[in-house]
């Protein structure tokens, strides 16, 4: 990882977006300070694409959705799209249809139910009812797991015939093909009818943890946050730039290199 100074300046000024994730990225002690919504504004107004991608659910989403300026937040890991309109309602769109959402609603609880039944400490998050297509673990919000916890959790979810990746603060599992990678690619399909793959050196990254790396991969533009230096030894894919400042602080300096390159 170089530091972010490095980037180059004329790789910035060829961006048309950003997809960044929220916990720990956009958050700071589980807020998202003001000066961050203003950086969020700051980069919608110089014509900048602006789409948060996140394992939080339906639920939790919502509000910040039709708060921030952004063109749209993706939660559960690319399972669906809250996207803003001019009346100020939120349009949801859904990668899976309602009847295989519902299935495997049912099939994730069965399997929620199991991990806290048979992994000691073991516990839902406190978000959990705001959840659609996923379920989700707490391991540093509320409850604090060890990495072997951790790990043991991650199991149970695939040994069940889900995927499953570690975000700074749960264990995400869901049934289906989504991830935040092809999320992201679904969403800018829906949105502008593009094709993320052939712009991808237009668009950057930001995140902070290990269900961050598959963007981190594909992004030639991704940048760390500094307390991604807490998962640097889970992690085999990289971001290319690293932050001076952890969480919140970090992602305003993101905003800023853009912007200054405008």
């Amino acid at each position: 990882m170089r530091p972010l100074h490095d980037w180059p300046l004329d790789e910035r000024r060829g961006l048309i977006g950003l997809f960044t994730d929220i916990d720990d990225t956009l958050t700071t002690e589980g807020a998202v300070p003001p000066a961050v919504v203003q950086a969020l504004g700051a980069l919608k107004a110089a014509g900048l694409h602006v789409i948060p991608i996140t394992g939080r659910p339906v639920g939790w989403s919502e509000p910040f959705a039709a708060a921030w300026p952004v063109d749209a937040i993706v939660p559960e890991n690319g399972a669906m799209a809250l996207v803003p309109q001019a009346d100020g309602s939120l349009d949801r769109r859904y990668q899976q249809d309602a009847a295989t959402r519902a299935a495997n609603h049912a099939r994730m609880q069965q399997v929620l139910a199991q991990i806290e039944r048979d992994i000691p400490g073991a516990r839902r998050a406190t978000d959990s009812a705001g959840r659609e297509c996923d379920i989700a673990i707490d391991h540093s919000e509320f409850v604090q797991l060890s990495q072997a916890q951790i790990d043991t959790v991650v199991q149970a979810m695939r040994g069940a015939g889900m995927h499953a990746t570690v975000s700074s603060i749960h264990v995400n599992g869901w049934f289906g093909a989504h991830n935040k990678r092809e999320g992201a690619s679904w969403i800018v399909r829906e949105l502008w009818g593009r094709d993320l793959h052939a712009e991808m050196d237009r668009w950057a990254y930001v995140g902070d943890s290990t269900n961050d790396q598959l963007m981190f991969q594909a992004f030639a533009h991704s940048i760390g946050v500094a307390n991604i230096a807490r998962f640097v030894p889970q992690l085999s894919h990289l971001p290319r730039y690293v932050t001076a400042g952890e969480r919140g602080a970090g992602f305003i300096e993101v905003a800023r290199a853009i912007l200054a390159a405008r």
